[in-house]
């Protein structure tokens, strides 16, 4: 969390990795602080989005859970969607799902009054959400939880185990000023995180080893090579964090095992296994992956022309070409997703105050020629989600600005200090008779 929190905000929990209720109390508090739910428009689902060049101005079309559409106008839009299908996960499309007699869940709709207490548990995944899900449903003591949860993963994962707390942080918040605390706490982790990317790239077998030296000493005679030796190469997909090793701990206590193996088919009782084996299940846990998307699934129009997001370069990792007064966050790959949020919100103000200052209603970063560019793919992650929706994401080219690069502290100080009139982001005037004077705006769309 001091990289996944923002960089004006100090994470003051104890725990640097932490549950939802701590990290929407961090959210809760930095809205009410700074005023900022008054400018929250709840209810609203925004189902377009219209950018008039002659006006200069967006249109956004919002629906509420009652089906009564309003519109707001806006000179900027901002989109803070996220990066996955809010309504519809990927579907494995396990054959026989309608004959299983108990209960399948997906976590994008986790059901509240799920009751899992006593009950055979079958977890389909091996990611983050797999792996964070097994042992918070295993029993604590308090007959609350189930009597058995299985992980089952047709492909192992790379886990890297890390205590929840960080006692280097909470060291130096004793010594120091929360902030200043919070400021080298952040530039440490950063930096971690950039030299393990770096160096899984660079010696991935050194890593490998050092992975699988750590999975050993946890896990001791419940080691099993199979089920923890991916076929690929650490960081080839994200590295899933394991806090205080709660998973590999819920193994030795026999209250959670991991199966490799192929489904057959659901049955009437559980799963039935290419292998010939049967887990028997009450609850199924289908944690198969996200479904991306790009824009929310937001229509966006361009003087009535749908933008097709697969034809346009990013612009700074956060614009996209031929597309006016209009930014997006998507984060990192390889590192937190708010460090990137953070950067462009930075990058935005700078864009905004240049047409303050020059008295400029309309800024595009024009891409004339596309065929001028060397289009590369820098989603280069083996992972499943990535792979199924390269075909709807925008396109990248090998060099700056034309990409959505993936290296937090060169894009930093790109983002902090790079000239924004660079020649290719172009500032210009609306065709319209000018409207009266008034400072541009910043929508934010979630």
């Amino acid at each position: 969390m001091h990289t996944l929190g923002f960089v004006f905000e100090p994470w003051k929990h104890e725990k640097s990795i932490a549950d939802g209720p701590s990290i929407l109390e961090y959210l809760n508090r930095i809205v009410d602080e700074r005023g900022i739910r008054d400018r929250i428009r709840f209810d609203s689902k925004v189902v377009g989005a219209d950018w008039d060049s002659a006006a200069a101005r967006w249109t956004v079309t919002m629906e509420d859970s009652q089906g009564g559409r309003t519109t707001t106008t806006a000179r900027w839009l901002y989109l803070g969607a996220g990066y996955y299908d809010y309504d519809e996960p990927f579907d494995a499309q396990f054959a026989g799902r309608e004959n299983f007699r108990g209960q399948i869940v997906h976590p994008q709709f986790w059901p509240k009054d799920l009751d899992y207490a006593g009950k055979k548990v079958v977890v389909i995944g091996s990611g983050a959400t797999a792996v964070t899900i097994v042992p918070s449903m295993t029993d604590k003591g308090d007959g609350k939880g189930a009597a058995h949860v299985t992980m089952l993963q047709r492909t192992p994962t790379w886990y890297f185990i890390r205590p929840a707390k960080d006692g280097f942080a909470n060291f130096l918040r004793k010594l120091l000023p929360e902030k200043l605390a919070y400021k080298i706490t952040r530039f440490k982790n950063v930096r971690l995180q950039d030299i393990a990317f770096q160096r899984a790239r660079d010696k991935p077998e050194k890593v490998k080893e050092f992975l699988t030296k750590k999975l050993k000493a946890s896990l001791g005679d419940r080691y099993d090579a199979e089920a923890f030796t991916p076929p690929y190469n650490p960081w080839e997909q994200r590295l899933c964090l394991v806090p205080d090793a709660d998973f590999f701990e819920a193994m030795k206590k026999d209250k959670a095992s991991v199966v490799t193996d192929h489904i057959e088919r659901f049955d009437a009782t559980g799963i039935q296994l290419k292998s010939g084996k049967h887990l028997d299940a009450d609850i199924i846990i289908t944690a198969t992956g996200l479904k991306l998307a790009v824009a929310g699934k937001i229509p966006v129009r361009v003087d009535g022309k749908t933008v097709e997001w697969s034809e346009h370069f990013y612009y700074k990792a956060c614009m996209f070409s031929n597309v006016p007064n209009f930014s997006a966050v998507f984060g990192y790959l390889n590192a937190s997703w708010t460090l990137r949020a953070d950067i462009v919100s930075e990058y935005v103000c700078r864009v905004l105050n240049h047409m303050k200052a020059t008295g400029t209603d309309i800024a595009t970063p024009v891409l004339d020629d596309p065929a001028s560019l060397t289009e590369e793919n820098i989603f280069d992650f083996s992972s499943g989600y990535i792979q199924r929706s390269l075909h709807i994401m925008p396109k990248n080219a090998d060099q700056l600005p034309w990409r959505l690069n993936q290296h937090y502290v060169k894009d930093r100080v790109d983002m902090r200090t790079g000239t924004i009139a660079d020649g290719v982001l172009t500032f210009t005037n609306a065709t319209a008779a000018k409207l009266a004077a008034a400072p541009a705006e910043l929508e934010a769309a979630e």
